[in-house]
C-alpha cells in the first residue's frame, strides 16, 4: 500500500529554484532515507510533505486514513507537564476507554442491574465489545510501551515526575522523539533524529525502527545509522531527486558506478560537440560548404547535451600535514580524575598513545569524554593523576562548540590575524579549499551556519600543522560529502589522532583503537568500532559464563571431604529432603481441598448471581492453583534430587 506519493513537485524561493520535478514514493513498511549536501533541499522537502510549507506546483498524495508524524530538526518538546503525564496525553482515548470499562464493571456489580436480565445482558455486550476494542488498541500494554521507549531515550522511573520545562534542550529533543514514536504514525518523518543521541541510545533507536510497524522517511547524516535502518535512498542533488535501492553503502556503490558511466557518456558527447563546433567554425565562411556548416549548427543547437556529472557543486579539498615528527611515546595518562570545580565526573582513567595511533573515545553522554579532551589540552585543570606529553608533541585541538572562534571577526581575519606573515591571496586560497570564496570570506563569524563554522575551525586546524590532533565531534554539522573529505584527510594524516565521535561510520574508517570511558575508568579495545562491539559482547558473555560457573562451584561445595564426611552430608541432606517433601505433600493436600471447595461454591446459583463474590472467589481459586503448581514443581525437583542421592 502506498502511504506517500510525490509527483512533479516544484519549489522556489524568489528566483532560487530549490526542487524541480521531484518524484518520490513511500510504501507501507518502507525505510527511506533522503540524503544530499547541506542546502540541497532535504528539510524543505520534508516540511512540504508534512504540510508545514507550501510548494509551487505538483501534487502530494497521502491516503486519508494514513496518520503522519513529523519531527523537525532541533525540535524540543515544550510542556508544563511532567514527563510521564505528557506521554500519557498520547493515550487519552485509551484512558477514556479504560475509565468506561471500570464504570461498566461497577454497573454489573450492582444487584439491581443484575436482577434485570435485559439490562444486564446489554451492559455485558457493551462491556465485551469495549474490552475487545481496548485490547486491540493496545490498552493493556501502553504503559509498558511508554516505559520501554522512555528507557531507550535514557529517561528512567526516577525522572518521570520531572517537569519538562526543567530539562535541557537535548533532553527535550529526545523526549519529542519519544512522544512521536509512542504515537505510532503510519508514516514517520524524521529530520536528523540522531542529533543529541549517544551511541547506546542510537543503537536502541536503530533496533526500534527496524521493527517499526509503519513506514519511515529519514534525513540523517549518520551513515552507520542509515546502513542499519534504511533499504531505499533518495538523493537530493541539483534540484532533482534520484532513487537508489539498498542501504547507504549500496547507494554509494551505485552512485560511483553511475558517475563513471555518466562521465564516459559526457566525455563522448563533448568530443562530438567539439567536432561539430570545429567543423562549423572552419566551413561556415566557405561558399561551397556553408550549407553543410549551417546544417551542423542546427544539429548543435537542437541537441540536448548532457550536463557534466560533476555539476556545479563544489567539494572541500584539504589535508593535514605536520611541521615535525613527535617521539614514539606521544601521551601517557595514569589514574586521572576529571571534572569541574571539585565535582568529579570520571576517575581511574589510564591510556597510552603512540605515534600514528588513531584512538576513538566512546561512552555514554555525561561520562566526561569532552572534559577529558579539555583536560589534556589544559583548558581544564586535572583533579588527580598524571598526564605526560612525549617529545616534540604539538597539539591541535578541534572544539565541537567552536569556542576558539571569534564571533565579531570576519572569516578572512579569523585566519589572517593568527598567521599575519602570510599574504591575503594565500589566506583566500586556503579558505577556498574549505568552500569560502568571494564575498564569503568577509562574513562575520557569528553569522555562519554550524557547517560553515566547522569548516572554518578545520581550516585553522590544518594551518597549525600539529602532530597530535585532538578532535571533539569533528563530524557534527558537516554534510555527507564534507565528512568523506575529512575522513580521507585524516586517513592520510602522518601524525597521531585522539577523537570523540558519535559517528560510528567515521570511527570505523579512522580508528585503530577504541577506548571506552565510564565514570569509574577506561578500557582499551584494539580495532575499529565493529571490533569493539564484537569484543565487548564476547567479554560480557565470558563474564556471564564465569559468574554462572562460580555460582555452580559454590553450590557444589568445592572443599575436599573424606568419604565418611560425604556419606554423613548425604544422609543429612536426605533427611532434609524427606521432611520438606512431607511438608509439601501436606500443603498440596490442603490446597487441593481448598480448590475443590471454591469450585463447589462457584457452582452455587446464589453465589453465581453475586458478581463481586464471584470475582473474589475466582481470585482465590487462581491464587490457590498457582501456589499448588509451585509446590508441585518443588516436590518434583526434590524427588529427583533424592533419587540421585540414593543411586
Amino acid at each position: 500500500m502506498i502511504v506517500l506519493q510525490v509527483n512533479q513537485l516544484y519549489k522556489s524561493f524568489a528566483t532560487d529554484e530549490i526542487l524541480s520535478g521531484v518524484k518520490l514514493e513511500v510504501q507501507h513498511k518502507d525505510r527511506v532515507a533522503l540524503v544530499g549536501r547541506n542546502g540541497a533541499g532535504k528539510s524543505t522537502l520534508l516540511k512540504i510533505i508534512a504540510g508545514q510549507m507550501s510548494y509551487d506546483s505538483g501534487e502530494i498524495i497521502i491516503p486519508k486514513d494514513v496518520k503522519l508524524g513529523y519531527l523537525e530538526q532541533h525540535t524540543g518538546l515544550e510542556s508544563t507537564l511532567s514527563i510521564w503525564d505528557e506521554m500519557m496525553t498520547i493515550f487519552a482515548p485509551l484512558r477514556n476507554q479504560e475509565q468506561k470499562l471500570r464504570e461498566l464493571e461497577q454497573k454489573m456489580a450492582d444487584p439491581a442491574v443484575y436482577e434485570n436480565t435485559e439490562v444486564y445482558n446489554r451492559i455485558m455486550a457493551e462491556y465485551d465489545q469495549l474490552q475487545h476494542d481496548f485490547k486491540d488498541a493496545g490498552g493493556y500494554q501502553y504503559e509498558a510501551d511508554t516505559r520501554s521507549v522512555l528507557h531507550g531515550m535514557q529517561f528512567f522511573p526516577e525522572d518521570y515526575n520531572k517537569l519538562i520545562s526543567s530539562l535541557s534542550g537535548g533532553q527535550r529533543t529526545r523526549l519529542a522523539l519519544a512522544k512521536l514514536l509512542l504515537s505510532k504514525p503510519d508514516l514517520l518523518i524524521l529530520d536528523e533524529p540522531t542529533n543529541h543521541l549517544d551511541i547506546e541510545t542510537l543503537s536502541w533507536l536503530e533496533s526500534y525502527l527496524k521493527g517499526y510497524d509503519g513506514a519511515i522517511l529519514i534525513v540523517s547524516h549518520d551513515r552507520y545509522f542509515l546502513d542499519q535502518v534504511v533499504s531505499i535512498v533518495y538523493e537530493v542533488s541539483r534540484h532533482h531527486v534520484s532513487k537508489y535501492v539498498g542501504n547507504y553503502s549500496a547507494y554509494l556503490d551505485q552512485k560511483a558506478k553511475n558517475y563513471e558511466r555518466d562521465l564516459k557518456l559526457y566525455e563522448k558527447e563533448q568530443d562530438e560537440k567539439a567536432k561539430l563546433e570545429a567543423f562549423i567554425q572552419k566551413n561556415i565562411a566557405r561558399a561551397s560548404t556553408t550549407k553543410m556548416a549551417q546544417s551542423r549548427r542546427k544539429v548543435l543547437e537542437k541537441t540536448q547535451w548532457m550536463d557534466s556529472p560533476d555539476g556545479d557543486e563544489k567539494s572541500a579539498n584539504f589535508g593535514f600535514t605536520i611541521d615535525r615528527q613527535s617521539g614514539n611515546d606521544v601521551l601517557s595518562i595514569d589514574e586521572l580524575a576529571i571534572g569541574y570545580e571539585g565535582n568529579t565526573i570520571s576517575k581511574n582513567i589510564s591510556m597510552r598513545l603512540f605515534r600514528e595511533d588513531r584512538v576513538a573515545l566512546v561512552g555514554p553522554n555525561g561520562v566526561g569524554k569532552s572534559t577529558l579532551l579539555k583536560t589534556i589540552v589544559k583548558d581544564l585543570p586535572l583533579m588527580h593523576g598524571d598526564i605526560r606529553y612525549g617529545a616534540n608533541v604539538q597539539i591541535g585541538y578541534y572544539d565541537q562548540e567552536q569556542a576558539k572562534l571569534t564571533g565579531n571577526k570576519s572569516v578572512l581575519l579569523e585566519l589572517w590575524d593568527e598567521w599575519p606573515l602570510m599574504n591575503e591571496k594565500d589566506i583566500r586560497t586556503i579558505l577556498g579549499r574549505f568552500l569560502f570564496s568571494g564575498e564569503d570570506v568577509l562574513k562575520p563569524v557569528h553569522s555562519l551556519s554550524g557547517g560553515e563554522k566547522a569548516r572554518l575551525a578545520l581550516a585553522k586546524l590544518m594551518m597549525q600543522k600539529a602532530n597530535l590532533l585532538i578532535l571533539d565531534e569533528p563530524t557534527n554539522h558537516l554534510d555527507l560529502d564534507s565528512k568523506e573529505v575529512l575522513e580521507n584527510a585524516l586517513i592520510d594524516y602522518p601524525g597521531t589522532l585522539l577523537f570523540v565521535s558519535h559517528d560510528r561510520y567515521f570511527i570505523n574508517r579512522i580508528a585503530t583503537k577504541v577506548i571506552e570511558m565510564s565514570s569509574d575508568g577506561s578500557f582499551e579495545y584494539l580495532g575499529d568500532y565493529d571490533y569493539y562491539l564484537e569484543k565487548k559482547q564476547e567479554l560480557q558473555e565470558l563474564a556471564e559464563m564465569k559468574a554462572a560457573a562460580d555460582a555452580k562451584e559454590i553450590k557444589q561445595a568445592p572443599t575436599v571431604k573424606s568419604t565418611s564426611q560425604i556419606d554423613k552430608d548425604a544422609k543429612k541432606r536426605e533427611r532434609q529432603i524427606r521432611r520438606t517433601i512431607e511438608e509439601l505433600e501436606n500443603g498440596m493436600n490442603k490446597l487441593s481441598e481448598e480448590i475443590a471447595q471454591i469450585e463447589e461454591q462457584l457452582c452455587d446459583p446464589e453465589i453465581f448471581r453475586d458478581h463481586e463474590k464471584v470475582l473474589e472467589l475466582q481470585n482465590k481459586l487462581d491464587n490457590a492453583k498457582s501456589e499448588h503448581d509451585e509446590k508441585e514443581m518443588q516436590w518434583l525437583e526434590l524427588n529427583e534430587e533424592l533419587e540421585n542421592i540414593n543411586s
